[in-house]
């Protein structure tokens, strides 16, 4: 066991070296993660942090002026932009673009598809901060970052541990009960969860959209003010973009609800439809950036 301990450790100490494998932050990037932490910003300052970056200050015009925010004129201005989206809004847009824009940079093994790993973090992202906007939630400002970046276990694997990642999907294709989630802890000792929170940690992210990222995987009741822990949020989530087909190639979790019974766990039933048509306009407009 002892043996096993040490191994696991090994292998995880590995898998979080590959952070440094990542592309380095853009100056974008870390200014935009760093305003998470901060209680107060102002349109101003989040206006300035996008318009010093040419091309991210281009893919959110056209993004304010596509079809989901189609407006008599044309926005010319990031400022413009931040009196049409609102603050969070145009800052979930500023991270998912130039998060997914690292992540293109990265080399990653045959077997791993970074456009569907992209494209699906996309979606948790918006699902979950359309959720968290219906459902009485733990910190749900954090609801998309804490989307978006809820799978980065997953790529840390694959770009760290090729070979390990190799093994888990081999294990999970070939069981028909053994869950995503168990193969890992069998090959590595620890979870992909487990992975991200590290990494979100030393990305200096708030603790609670650490906390989220880490225990999205375990089941947790309300909180004593009856707000749904945002670690459940995200998993809800998750499961209900899965079901949609929105999906990271080769190891789907799966769930035996179906995305009106995902819905109605959570109370929304009467309001699942309207909820998907938003989810579908949002997504469709950004996924054409990924």
């Amino acid at each position: 066991m002892a043996v096993e301990t040490v191994a696991a450790g090994i292998l995880r100490e590995k898998a979080i070296r590959a952070l440094q494998q990542l592309p380095p932050f853009s100056p974008t990037l870390s200014k935009l993660l760093a305003t998470l932490a901060k209680e107060d910003i102002f349109f101003g300052e989040l206006a300035s942090i996008i318009e010093k970056d040419t091309v991210l200050a281009g893919h959110v015009l056209k993004m304010v002026n596509s079809a989901l925010y189609a407006r008599s004129g044309t926005v010319n201005s990031v400022r413009h932009a931040v009196s049409i989206l609102g603050l969070n809004k145009l800052r979930n847009l500023a991270l998912s673009l130039s998060v997914a824009r690292m992540w293109k940079q990265i080399k990653t093994p045959q077997s791993w598809s970074q456009g569907g790993f992209n494209l699906h973090s996309v979606a948790a992202a918006v699902m979950s901060d359309l959720l968290a906007q219906q459902v009485a939630t733990e910190y749900p400002e954090g609801a998309f970052t804490a989307g978006l970046l809820h799978g980065m276990g997953k790529l840390m694997i694959a770009v760290g541990l090729p070979t390990e990642y190799d093994d888990i999907l081999r294990m999970y294709q070939d069981s028909a009960d053994l869950s995503i989630d168990h193969a890992e802890q069998l090959v590595l000792g620890c979870s992909h969860a487990d992975l991200a929170a590290a990494a979100l940690a030393q990305w200096h992210l708030p603790p609670e959209i650490q906390n989220a990222v880490a225990h999205q995987c375990s089941q947790q009741s309300a909180t004593a003010h009856g707000r749904l822990p945002l670690s459940m949020l995200l998993a809800h989530a998750h499961h209900i973009i899965n079901s949609m087909g929105v999906v990271i190639p080769a190891c789907v979790s799966t769930n035996p609800l179906t995305t009106g019974e995902l819905f109605a766990a959570l109370g929304l039933e009467r309001k699942a439809a309207q909820i998907t048509a938003e989810f579908d306009a949002e997504f469709q407009s950004m996924r054409a950036f990924f």
